[in-house]
């Protein structure tokens, strides 16, 4: 946390963690649970409202209050001090998100959060590129932070400073490319994105709005259920153009047969036994996919 001029950190802190804990945003998560550690005591805020892909702003004892990252600083023409700059570019370098607290358009401060890379998330990558399937991250942090993000990970391609809207034209572009993408989200920015793909995955934990734009909801908070979910699909695959070819090729012998087509030669089937030949194949095919049960994911 900094402070510019003679602005306390505790205050950039406190009416940061007041905007943010009318935010379901992650990032405004950790910002409520740093006010909380510190002890601060949180303002009621007025009039709160969301800037679409830069932020959230309010009235606090009747001022405005505005948070978030260096595309608001941008939409409002305010420069970043130079005791401010370079602690902000060395955390941005680092991979570290940025936002600011800005009280009447004026900077009080910056508040620099870490990703914490999950270990199940690195498997989560390295398993779907063992299995022949390409990564991307589509997020609106800034360039520094998604390309660490994207190396500590091994994702294999990034789009950073994308704004809500934009992200179901992320995915567009990716599908105009001629791949099949499934999007992976868990809030309400994603859910155009998550209508948009081929597959919408949505986190269980994530927001309504996002659970009931996608096709599939993972009860867990775990990215290794979507290597689940792959393989699932691709043994799925497998075992539908097994059955297919055993269900033709056991009719394309069977049928001659039930029709007579070996009478010349005295090989006529019974009836029954046709009968009994035909639940075979369709037991045959179930048993085959049963077996699906059997096979670890």
């Amino acid at each position: 946390v900094w402070s510019v001029a003679d602005h306390s950190k505790d205050e950039v802190v406190e009416l940061a963690a007041s905007l943010d804990a009318l935010s379901e945003h992650p990032i405004a998560r950790a910002v409520v649970a740093k006010a909380k550690e510190q002890g601060l005591a949180l303002k009621d805020p007025k009039k709160f409202e969301a800037i679409k892909g830069k932020g959230v702003k309010a009235m606090i004892d009747e001022q405005e209050i505005m948070i978030g990252g260096p595309a608001l600083l941008e939409g409002l023409n305010i420069s970043i001090p130079s005791e401010l700059s370079k602690p902000v570019q060395d955390a941005g370098r680092k991979g570290q998100t940025i936002i600011f607290t800005i009280r009447d358009k004026k900077l009080l401060g910056a508040i620099a959060l870490a990703d914490i890379i999950r270990e199940e998330s690195r498997e989560a990558i390295k398993s779907l590129k063992e299995m022949g399937v390409k990564s991307a991250m589509i997020t609106g942090d800034s360039e520094d932070v998604a390309k660490w993000v994207a190396s500590e990970l091994g994702i294999d391609e990034y789009f950073a400073r994308v704004l809500p809207h934009q992200k179901s034209e992320k995915v567009k572009a990716l599908q105009g490319r001629g791949l099949k993408v499934a999007m992976v989200g868990d809030g309400i920015n994603d859910a155009p994105a998550l209508t948009q793909a081929d597959l919408g995955i949505a986190i269980g934990a994530g927001t309504n709005v996002a659970i009931e734009s996608a096709g599939i909801i993972l009860v867990r908070n775990d990215p290794r259920d979507i290597v689940k979910i792959v393989r699932l699909s691709q043994m799925t695959y497998t075992k539908m153009i097994q059955n297919l070819f055993w269900a033709t090729g056991y009719n394309i012998v069977a049928l001659p047969l039930a029709a007579g087509a070996l009478a010349f030669k005295g090989i006529i089937l019974d009836p029954a036994i046709a009968a009994v030949f035909m639940s075979a194949s369709t037991v045959i095919v179930a048993f085959n996919a049963v077996l699906l049960k059997r096979r670890k994911l």
